[in-house]
């Protein structure tokens, strides 16, 4: 403090100091620290670990990859599938995050619980029905002249032609989620219904937790995208084996167990083991004259070990003898592949 106190002021500063009217300062008052806290929806539970979303990541990249094959043989043109994004959202949101009208089919995956919603937007399902009634040469056409390939559309719902053509999309993608999960788990997935109103589905609550796979569908340079919405009771079936540590572990059990199953099975594989006994060279004329009961003589002595073979390779010098009433052969020394 610059300014200096006079006597009188000191003293009416100890008289209130006294009477409680000045509070003492504290100069070194320690200061509590605030407990550090993270806010938690509790709406938007995260109920997958990182891990488990990277699997996730593998088991639908494998899926775009399948789904892409199967809608390019299909359609016949090239189409190509993507995972764009894996975010676990509640139902809410992902109905308010689609259009008012679009195309949803509804899949159950026995024996998991809850049911998969296949989402695709209007303008990418009318084009699928375009290509699957013989529209490629319109659509072609349609894109020499730099016109919209996906074309904005009124409908406010499709007719039950146009719905039973589109069940034949949904019916191939609903097979390439079987083949996509058979690493981990046989599912018998099967459609239940087709909807085209978000609003009117209710097939979970609203602050049910799910995770949202978005892919980008690309087809004639077009962009467009395609969801699947899968709760979370779908994975609790699972959730041990969908670590990557356990997937792997599961297919070396699996690789060990077919290796010893081979190898039973090639225990019973027949297999021709023969000797040669030598070779001989003649004349022709000396050919034709053989007659029973005459000697040939070979290129090999007596004492000299002769060559076995199985399947026709080199198998082991062997040396001839007699085992009760039968022939025998004593092995000797591996060939190791040599040629004799």
């Amino acid at each position: 403090m610059d300014q200096v106190l006079s006597q009188q002021e000191i003293d009416m500063l100890l008289s209130a100091m006294s009477n409680g009217e000045l509070i003492e300062e504290q100069p070194n008052s320690v200061v509590e620290e605030q407990p550090k806290a993270k806010k938690y929806d509790f709406r938007r539970p995260v109920k997958l670990s990182k891990e488990y979303i990277n699997t996730l990541h593998m088991v639908f990249e494998d899926y775009a990859k399948l789904a892409s094959t199967a809608l390019s043989t299909k359609l016949r043109t090239n189409v190509m599938m993507q995972v764009a994004a894996i975010e676990q959202v509640s139902y809410d949101e992902f109905i308010h995050s689609i259009p008012r009208f679009t195309l949803l089919g509804v899949t159950q995956s026995r024996p998991m619980n809850g049911l998969q919603i296949l989402e695709i937007n209007p303008q990418l399902a009318m084009l699928f029905i375009e290509l699957l009634c013989g529209g490629l040469e319109v659509i072609l056409a349609r894109k020499e002249k730099d016109e919209a390939i996906l074309e904005e559309t009124d409908k406010k719902n499709f007719t039950d032609i146009e719905l039973s053509i589109l069940n034949e999309i949904v019916e191939l993608y609903t097979q390439v989620f079987i083949s996509s999960w058979k690493d981990i788990v046989e599912l018998d997935t099967t459609i239940e219904s087709l909807e085209t109103n978000p609003q009117l589905l209710q097939t979970m609550s609203p602050n049910e937790p799910v995770t949202l796979i978005t892919f980008n569908f690309r087809v004639f340079e077009v962009d467009s995208f395609v969801n699947l919405c899968i709760p979370y009771v779908f994975f609790e079936g699972m959730i041990d084996k969908l670590s990557i540590r356990n997937w792997f572990d599961a297919n070396r059990v699996d690789n060990e167990h077919d290796a010893e199953y081979l190898q039973k099975s090639l225990n019973h594989v027949e297999l021709e083991l023969s000797v040669h006994l030598g070779d001989a060279h003649m004349q022709l004329s000396e050919f034709l004259q053989l007659a029973p009961g005459d000697l040939i003589k070979l290129d090999r002595k007596i004492t000299d070990p002769l060559t076995s073979y199985v399947e026709g390779k080199p198998f082991y010098r062997v040396k001839p003898g007699k085992r009760e009433e039968n022939i025998a052969i004593e092995l000797i020394d591996p060939l190791e592949g040599e040629e004799e």
